[in-house]
């Protein structure tokens, strides 16, 4: 049989090839770990044949997309492999969606079958799609013995589809191919997954978890151990019980981390590699990371389309912290003005970005997709990150501000476009806009500027309590503010860098 070293060295293998190498040559090494359960790559591989083979008992071996809406936990990583192994699609649902957000991507998706968190049941119609329940999942598989025949996986196949935000209107399913995935977790090589100790901190259905820390680690041989429900004081319990290696997380994580009283009496000396990505990391917030956490701390720019990639080795370079580093390699950033020419060098522009991991596409989104996408005189295909940008003279990339309305709340995106559609719906709002504005706890949060009806009995308070219990958990407004007009120009459109200046001129909190 061929070994992993084999298939690390070839042009292409598939995740679950790798898992059963693994099973093959470092049977009782431990693979994946929660806080209920331990598993072995010869425990994890018995377990994700057993659902492969139950999901082609339920679906006929049929291609099929399969739902998964858990809370990062083992059964969770286990299904997302058995539908790998199915050759089969796994769709990534946020367990902070709500019932018709889960409704919609299902439906988008035309997932076959959704595996449940019990936590979740009422987010799912069970007559809508079949539905196995997570707490009940060793009962669902098949028998050990049960044969699996899957047909050969191939580079441009469909790895995964991971929805860009929660929804009301029409979602973004954002596609990944083997390939993609083969290649992102190959270009970790360098940097030790194959004896790391991995602490994953931040939920399955985000890019960041599977290209930066579940992926490279299973992929290479390493363990990884999944938290579950974020807490600091937890994460750095666990990290010195593990003796964790490699982890990665959101800013916003690493402030409350580095904000607890009790950090430094934590022994992180086995710390290798920490990742920050997700969202904007102050320069001096970076710099208390390299200070007082042993090990290298890496930034990575990107967006889970895909596109271009900058990678800061924020240890190694002190002065460029203010920056999101320099194009990684295989990766080619340009920066493009309102016209869509490149501009020259030292100037604004909107990043593109092209490399070996850029998304096939949106789901069932032809016209999403043409819109996203830029070629250059050569006809290669690059994707607008929809950030504006500036190159310095030494090639670092530093963020000056967004070229779209699209917020990162605590590392995850978020549409003002979906809170507005719910806002809308009130009946005493005539008008309403949803802005990012400034958090020290998220980075940025969504902000809304809303319009009342003459005479409606309606504050800022009871709005915002209104909407935030209407959208999902990453969308929810940090305020509101009542209106006389919204400012727009000629073709009806809201000029929303002016309601960001009369954020900032009035002094509204958010």
């Amino acid at each position: 049989m061929t070994t992993a070293r084999e298939l690390l060295d070839s042009d292409f293998a598939t995740v679950a090839q790798m898992v059963a190498a693994h099973a093959r040559e470092r049977a009782d090494q431990l693979a994946l770990a929660d806080d209920t359960a331990r598993l072995t790559y010869a425990d994890l591989d018995r377990m994700i044949t057993r659902i492969a083979a139950g999901l082609h008992r339920d679906l006929a071996g049929r291609p099929s997309t399969v739902a998964i809406l858990g809370r990062t936990c083992v059964a969770d990583v286990a299904v997302l492999l058995g539908a790998l192994r199915a050759g089969m699609t796994p769709v990534l649902i946020s367990p902070s969606s709500t019932p018709a957000q889960v409704a919609t991507m299902l439906a988008d998706s035309a997932a076959t079958i959704v595996f449940v968190d019990p936590a979740h049941t009422s987010s799912v119609d069970a007559g809508a799609t079949p539905v196995v329940w997570l707490d009940a999942l060793d009962a669902w598989c098949a028998p050990g013995s049960a044969p699996i025949e899957s047909r050969p996986i191939k580079p441009d196949d469909r790895f995964n589809i991971i929805y860009s935000s929660g929804t009301t209107g029409t979602p973004k399913g954002i596609v990944h191919t083997h390939g993609t995935r083969w290649t992102q977790a190959i270009a970790w090589t360098p940097l030790g997954f194959d004896q790391a100790v991995s602490l994953i901190a931040t939920p399955l259905c985000s890019n960041t978890t599977l290209g930066c820390a579940l992926l490279p680690t299973l992929v290479h041989g390493g363990t990884v151990i999944l938290l579950g429900k974020f807490d600091p004081r937890r994460y750095l319990e666990t990290a010195e019980r593990e003796r964790v290696t490699h982890s990665v997380l959101v800013p916003v994580q690493y402030q409350r981390i580095m904000a607890d009283p009790e950090f430094d009496r934590f022994d992180l000396s086995t710390f290798v590699l920490k990742i920050v990505t997700g969202a904007p990391f102050a320069a001096d917030a970076k710099a208390d990371v390299v200070r007082r956490w042993p090990g290298e701390l890496l930034e990575i720019y990107g967006m889970t389309e895909g596109g271009g990639v900058c990678t800061l080795y924020a240890t190694q370079y002190p002065e460029k912290l203010h920056t999101v580093g320099s194009p990684a390699p295989g990766t080619d950033i340009r920066l493009i003005d309102e016209d869509g020419r490149e501009v020259a060098p030292g100037e604004i522009g909107e990043v593109v970005g092209r490399s070996g991991i850029m998304m096939q596409g949106y789901h069932g989104r032809h016209d999403a997709t043409g819109a996203a996408e830029w070629f250059d005189a050569d006809g290669n295909r690059f994707l607008r990150h929809g950030d504006l940008a500036r190159f310095d003279a030494d090639g670092f990339l530093t963020l000056l501000g967004r070229s779209k309305d699209m917020i990162i709340s605590g590392g995850f995106n978020v549409y003002p476009i979906d809170i507005e559609a719910v806002a809308a719906q009130h009946p005493d709002i005539v008008d309403v806009a949803v802005i990012g504005v400034p958090s020290a706890t998220w980075g940025e949060t969504p902000f809304a500027f809303f319009v009342p009806r003459a005479d409606a009995a309606i504050d800022n308070d009871s709005l915002l309590a209104w909407i935030n219990a209407r959208v999902g958990k990453t969308q929810r407004l940090g305020g509101a503010a009542a209106i006389d007009t919204l400012p727009r120009n000629a073709m009806g459109k809201v000029l929303k860098r002016d309601l960001r200046d009369h954020f900032i001129t009035t002094g509204t909190a958010a």
